[in-house]
């Protein structure tokens, strides 16, 4: 036990320091970002559409990165470098881009529940302090070695990129050979599917096998197109959404665009109104208004979730940071109950009830034959307790049905 013990250690320890250096690349990524942007609002007309098109491009490159963060399978064999690279594309596109707003939430949420790990707690401001306290000549050789991790991490981060776009490349190869049909028959260009929406439309098409299902999956089609010529392939950013949000609904502050759900929220509704400015009346199973009012009702319900949560980080009732803490908390008492560390503190305090050698000898005995902290013993007894039911109840039902065996 203890062996396995060490290698979570490793293992642990091992993510946590690549989640550091992500942090301080997703530093790097996002300064990029806003000096590009920077450099295309001084630029003449022709430079800022290069840097609009530099822009578009590397944001498409970041959604080919994220799109694995949404599937379990990747985060069932994933290794600490992979999860440090999405990590950092999502912290550096995530004030730009709902795609990556969103893919940062659902990284923080696996790798707290996986690895007892907040990634708002893991950040380079960790390593910047460091560097900016050291005085010594040892410390700044630390400081030189510190700078050369971080660039040969930034060297592999765009490597590691550059894999998963190219395999992701190929995917969307793959997907364009087998919905041809349907591309031609919209006449939908070949770059168009990495617009995930359009690509689920398309798949419905390709799969429709009645005239109801072919006929909600084409008029999805066409609202993506027309939506992708209204705001490009990978959809509004953020700073957009955040404009024309503030500008129509009274309330609408910069904490909500936080928020992973909000933005999609406003999202929708700024999706719902170009379609109604576009002329698209929707179907009769679905209005154009009512899907307006209910993206409406939504934003709604999700700012006045927001303000709660504001609320209650202000009155310092964060029942989201409890529960995580709390989380975190009990992981490490369970990965720690059995260890020899465990065993030695265990010792230590009976010797202070003035118990024998002979009988502290006898409850580590005990104690090291109970390998499972009462937590987990619990909750398997209740898993176990289950399924005899569930057993129990099948087979009464079975009988009931067909009557004893005879």
């Amino acid at each position: 036990m203890s062996e396995s013990d060490g290698m979570d250690d490793v293992i642990d320890g091992g993510l946590r320091q690549s989640l550091m250096i992500a942090s301080r690349i997703a530093e790097t990524l996002a300064r990029r970002r806003q000096e590009s942007q920077r450099q295309q609002e001084h630029r003449d007309a022709q430079a800022a559409q290069e840097a609009a098109a530099r822009l578009a491009a590397e944001r498409s490159t970041a959604h080919a990165v994220l799109a694995q963060v949404e599937k379990d399978q990747w985060w069932d064999k994933a290794q600490p470098a992979d999860i440090a690279t999405a990590h950092a594309v999502a912290e550096g596109w995530k004030d730009y881009d709902p795609i990556a707003l969103s893919a940062s939430e659902k990284i923080r949420q696996e790798v707290l529940s996986r690895y007892a790990i907040d990634t708002r707690e893991v950040g380079g401001a960790e390593l910047e302090a460091g560097i900016q306290t050291a005085t010594t000549e040892k410390a700044k050789g630390e400081q030189a070695r510190s700078q050369e991790d971080a660039r040969k991490g930034e060297a592999e981060h765009q490597k590691a990129t550059q894999l998963i776009a190219a395999a992701r490349a190929e995917e969307l190869r793959a997907q364009a050979a087998k919905l041809a049909p349907e591309m031609e028959r919209h006449q939908v260009p070949a770059d168009y599917l990495a617009n995930p929406e359009l690509t689920k439309a398309l798949q419905l098409a390709h799969n429709a096998k009645t005239p109801k299902a072919r006929e909600v999956a084409d008029a999805e089609i066409k609202e993506r197109m027309f939506l992708i010529g209204k705001d490009g392939i990978n959809g509004p950013d953020i700073d957009q959404l955040r404009t024309e949000t503030t500008a129509n609904v009274n309330g609408a502050g910069e904490e909500h665009f936080k928020d992973p759900a909000f933005v999609d929220a406003a999202k929708k509704l700024h999706e719902a109104k170009l379609l109604a400015e576009g002329g698209f009346t929707g179907d009769k199973w679905s209005t154009q208004e009512q899907r307006y009012e209910r993206a409406e009702k939504e934003l709604f319900a999700r700012m006045e979730a927001v303000g709660r949560e504001i609320e209650n980080r202000v009155t310092g009732n964060d029942s989201s940071r409890l529960k995580d803490q709390g989380l975190k908390t009990e992981t490490a008492a369970q990965s720690g109950y059995g260890s020899a560390e465990h065993h030695q503190k265990f010792a230590e305090s009976l010797a202070g009830t003035g118990a024998n050698e002979t009988q502290i000898r006898g409850r580590l005995a005990a104690a090291r034959s109970e390998g499972t902290h009462p937590r987990a013993a619990v909750t398997t007894g209740k898993a176990a307790e289950a399924r005899k039911s569930r057993r129990g109840a099948s087979v009464g039902a079975e009988r009931g049905k067909s009557g004893l065996s005879r």
